[in-house]
């Protein structure tokens, strides 16, 4: 149940009680309110009567209609009363004995009873009418606050997606909870903002700084003399070489600072094309929707994109790998455990491995195949196939579709 009709439910609920509960206060104390003026009145005359038979004048004894318990009570020599009846001979009765008998009265109740009956459909006309007045405002009370509960939400929804610079304070008015509430997400925000700002200068500076010493470095280790330990340190050399490249890639990705070089692109001899460069064995399938389909992309970020998400399947995956091509869906899928579910979950992260039966590396390649597709346009997501492997989907925009090919691949823009 949503917060809108949890609200809504409660005064309902509440109001309704409390109506009912005010109607039955009101109710019971106009019913005692006439029954207490029929006994007095009924009293009353009780006493006028035996006035008048006390002064000998001649008043009716032992009615036949005195309800059996009063006469009783009266032939006990007590004096009382008692509201009895049926609905529509309904009366009080007063009596008290006397010398000779039992003298009593009685008053007529039936117009109290229905006086008691109006009232009573005055208090539910009332309580209704209530009910519906506090119900609607109490829904539109809750649907306020439950619409600007769902545009912080939103707004939330949006700075954990990434837009740090989204504010929920903009969005909600008023200075109560719902507006706090904003400011302190947005403060957070802001916070959040700062750190990954300061962490993306870190990640560029330390790169920019790792890169004129490692130059030198990889130059002095081509200088070494031939031999297994030269090969060793020239094979770490550019291990580290191209951590700080990725570092480097990654640090423009963040900034936002990348920009794409569309140009038409045969889809089926683009994707060769770079299962030709990573050098792998790797299956090919394309469908028949994507034989002659051409595509407006940039080769050089489709190139990276694929090129780390074959070199994951490899690495970190189980042969065989497979690459499927199907309209505007590329599908690269391995054989291996799968992805970890943190990656499912969150998506790739930096110098974040995957778990120990997929290897182990330092965590760039799919977070930079991941920020090359934002750049395009494309959708890249990640999942596990039902019967075992990793699953890899990129899908380009539909607006980059160009119809059949009238050019080649190898004509585009290369490394």
């Amino acid at each position: 149940m949503t917060l809108r009709r949890q609200i809504a439910t409660a005064v309902a609920a509440i109001s309704v009680l409390v109506a009912v509960a005010v109607g039955l206060l009101v109710h019971q104390a106009m019913i005692r309110q006439h029954v207490d003026q029929a006994r007095e009145s009924a009293l009353t005359a009780l006493d006028s009567a035996a006035a008048a038979y006390g002064r000998g004048e001649k008043v009716p004894l032992d009615d036949p209609a005195l309800p059996p318990r009063l006469r009783a009570l009266a032939a006990d020599g007590r004096q009382g009363s008692l509201l009895a009846g049926g609905p529509e001979d309904e009366a009080m009765w007063a009596a008290g004995a006397v010398q000779g008998g039992v003298l009593s009265v009685r008053v007529d109740f039936t117009q109290d009873r229905t006086a008691i009956a109006d009232l009573d459909r005055i208090i539910l006309i009332t309580v209704a009418a209530s009910v519906f007045t506090t119900v609607l405002v109490g829904v539109l009370v809750a649907d306020r606050i439950s619409r600007r509960l769902r545009t912080a939400a939103t707004a939330a929804r949006g700075i954990a997606a990434g837009r740090t610079d989204a504010r929920i304070g903009e969005l909600v008015d008023g200075r109560d909870e719902v507006a706090d509430l904003a400011t302190a997400v947005d403060q957070m925000s802001r916070a959040l903002h700062r750190r990954l700002a300061d962490e993306q200068q870190f990640t560029a500076d330390v790169a920019h700084e790792l890169r004129t010493p490692l130059t030198g470095l990889v130059t002095a280790a081509e200088l070494l003399p031939p031999g297994r330990p030269t090969q060793l340190v020239q094979n770490r050399v550019q291990a580290l070489r191209s951590l700080v490249e990725d570092l480097l890639e990654v640090s423009r990705l963040d900034a936002d600072a990348e920009t794409p070089y569309l140009s038409a692109v045969p889809l089926e001899r683009a994707v060769r094309r770079t299962v030709g460069l990573t050098g792998l064995e790797v299956e090919v399938d394309v469908r028949p929707s994507a034989a002659d389909a051409s595509v407006r992309t940039d080769l050089r970020r489709l190139d990276r994109i694929l090129g780390n998400l074959l070199l994951n399947a490899d690495r970190h995956g189980g042969g065989p790998v497979r690459l499927e091509v199907d309209g505007l869906r590329i599908t690269v899928r391995d054989h291996g455990p799968g992805f970890p579910d943190d990656l499912l979950r969150h998506g790739p992260q930096r110098f974040r491995t995957s778990v120990r039966e997929r290897g182990r590396g330092h965590g760039l390649g799919l977070t930079i195949a991941q920020g090359h597709a934002r750049v395009i346009g494309a959708a890249l997501t990640f999942a596990n196939h039902p019967d075992g492997g990793a699953v890899a989907t990129l899908e380009l925009p539909p607006d980059q579709a160009e119809g059949p090919a009238r050019a080649t691949a190898d004509q585009a823009p290369s490394d």
